[in-house]
């Protein structure tokens, strides 16, 4: 058994710094390298990548990224652990082989596969499944016909299989995001799967790593601007020890902070309850988080408690809800705000007139009130220029069509001295909702495949 692994996060979501991973690779040393690719919103992008393209359906990123930094990785013995295999793990996998030959590298793929459930609905609520909406409570029936994606959110157990197995390179679908650096720490320390308050820290670890530099001085709330050389962030690394303790630094000499506050930032970001942290592997308890400051980019954190795990898998589903257009039309001073509001009333009034029926009309002032609503107002009562940003919903293609033919006439038909009318004509775009659910841990089978690719 190792006496510390390095875990570093190379991607926080896909879109996110290219040279961060390999910055990562040649800046120091690191064991592990983990990538988070996936977000809700994501998988049903992918999903319908796949359905016009068979040999898409994952991050394409990934495959150039490992292009640039596999030569490192197989020198150094740093094993790559990612769920950017989106909802076409075999394409992925089969993109990262033909990297290798390319490189005339032998190196070991494993794939875990299981959590993509959109082929199997029907089968699955045959066997009870209701996998009723956990917000509203409805079932999933109400909204079958419009599925788009629907994934399992797996934990860190097929990973650590997958790292028993050999495999240097690990590739997922939607996985949690803390199971990535969790899996490591299991497989490296011989850790039990019941031992919670182990298996909490290493949860922990990943939900504070998960986002790249978020917790490095990126988007950091206090003393921002004294965040230093944040064109050349580091992205941050977990020296992660048997016990279950760890630090959070970063490489020395890059840009950005790792300290108690950036840190403590992190811990608070989409938790919900902190008490009861809620993943596959684990409830991970955050009010028991110790944060120590240790000085130069190093924080340590300890005395973390966990619970037994749930009986269920959350699913993540996306469903189509229609169409939506957005349009944005800029007023300059004087008289900006009430130009802006005169200029959505007419607009308002002549959709009415059209009889054009939406789900949803949504009007903001960039500017004055989009961030803050009411409470802006008072104390920005005449901006020197305001941005009308509105939107529409609704199930009608047609109308919401018409409705970005509404938007150019006001320039000469409406309130004066408009300033900017941003991307032409705006056109319609289909609507991909959120149906979160719940399902029995039972009905679920994930699979762990390893390709080895010898030259």
């Amino acid at each position: 058994m190792k006496d510390m692994i390095r875990i570093a996060s190379g991607q926080g979501f896909w879109g996110d710094l290219l040279t961060a991973p390999i910055d990562q690779v040649n800046n120091g040393p690191i064991d592990y390298l983990m990538m988070d690719y996936l977000a809700e919103v994501t998988m049903s992008i992918v999903q319908k990548q796949k359905l016009k393209d068979p040999r898409l359906g994952y991050a394409k990123d990934l495959i150039s990224t490992i292009d640039a930094i596999l030569p490192q990785l197989v020198q150094k013995d740093i094993k790559l652990i990612t769920n950017g295999g989106g909802v076409n793990l075999e394409a992925c996998r089969d993109a990262i082989l033909e990297v290798a030959r390319k490189h005339g590298l032998s190196v070991n793929v494993g794939v875990v596969t299981g959590d993509n459930i959109l082929e199997n609905i029907d089968e699955l609520m045959e066997q009870g499944a209701e996998l009723r909406n956990m917000e509203s409570g409805e079932t999933v029936e109400d909204v079958r016909g419009r599925l788009l994606s629907a994934n399992v959110y797996l934990g860190a157990a097929p990973i650590v299989e997958a790292l028993r197995g050999g495999a240097q390179i690990v590739i997922t679908g939607r996985t949690t995001d803390t199971g990535l650096c969790l899996a490591p720490m299991i497989h490296e320390f011989g850790w039990s799967m019941d031992d919670w308050d182990r298996i909490a820290a290493g949860t922990i670890a990943g939900h504070i790593i998960e986002c790249g530099a978020q917790s490095s001085g990126g988007n950091y709330m206090e003393d921002w601007e004294n965040v230093p050389d944040m064109a050349n962030i580091g992205f941050p690394i977990v020296e992660a020890y048997p016990n279950g303790e760890f630090v959070v630094t970063k490489h020395p000499g890059t840009g950005g902070r790792v300290s108690r506050g950036t840190v403590a930032e992190q811990c608070l970001y989409e938790i919900g309850n902190p008490a009861e942290y809620i993943t596959p592997d684990v409830v991970a308890d955050f009010t028991t988080i110790n944060l120590e400051d240790l000085g130069n980019d190093r924080v340590r954190v300890h005395g973390i408690k966990g619970r037994p795990n749930t009986p269920f898998f959350k699913v993540s589903m996306s469903y189509s809800d229609g169409y939506s257009a957005f349009a944005t039309l800029t007023y300059a001073w004087p008289d900006a705000i009430r130009k802006a509001k005169a200029g959505d009333a007419i607009l308002r009034a002549r959709l009415e007139k059209l009889g054009l029926k939406f789900d949803e009309v949504l009007t903001e002032f960039v500017g004055y009130n989009a961030c803050h609503g009411p409470l802006s107002e008072a104390a920005n009562p005449d901006p020197e220029e305001v941005m009308m940003r509105i939107g529409v919903r609704g199930p009608d293609f047609k109308a919401v069509e018409r409705f970005g033919k509404e938007i150019a006439p006001l320039i000469l038909t409406g309130p004066p001295n408009v300033t900017g009318f941003a991307g032409g004509r705006p056109r319609p775009s289909e609507v991909v909702a959120y149906w979160p659910a719940l399902i029995d841990k039972n009905l679920i089978n994930p699979r762990v495949n390893v390709e080895v690719v010898n030259v």
